[in-house]
């Protein structure tokens, strides 16, 4: 069974999401420079890893992830489907708060610990998505 690996945004900067925070950029600038190797789990479940996250860039518009799901784990064999059906398509991140600031009537997310890349149903960030997938054969270079 081949892997599916996706890219997309797990955030974006500037859009306050539906819990009132906002993400600024520059927010992950030491978990990029860290590159930590970080999980990739299925709606934030920490016993349900699904794959991991390959690569982790700040550009203009958020945090893009290129990440890789294990479709041969039952758990990522069923992420893999519905992603490729288009029954869902979220990112999210879990993360620590290391410094915010007050906005209007918003939480301004200016440091954070990043600490594990989610599929998810509903993520917190509308525009936070997979945009594109492709398979992946375990043994291919990225």
């Amino acid at each position: 069974m081949t892997d599916l690996r996706l890219a997309g945004y797990a955030s974006v900067f500037d859009r306050p999401d539906s819990g009132g925070d906002i993400v600024r950029a520059g927010a992950f600038r030491r978990a990029v420079a860290a590159a930590p190797r970080l999980p990739l789990l299925w709606q934030h479940a920490v016993g349900e890893p699904i794959g991991f996250v390959e690569r982790i860039a700040e550009d203009a518009r958020g945090l893009r992830v290129v990440a890789r799901i294990a479709a041969a784990s039952s758990r990522g064999g069923d992420a893999a489907a519905l992603l490729r059906m288009g029954a869902l398509d979220g990112l999210s991140f879990g993360y620590r708060v290391r410094a915010s600031r007050p906005g209007r009537g918003v939480r301004e997310l200016t440091d954070l610990d990043l600490i594990e890349v989610s599929l998810v149903t509903f993520p917190m960030q509308p525009a936070a998505r997979v945009l594109a997938f492709q398979d992946f054969t375990p043994g291919e270079t990225a």
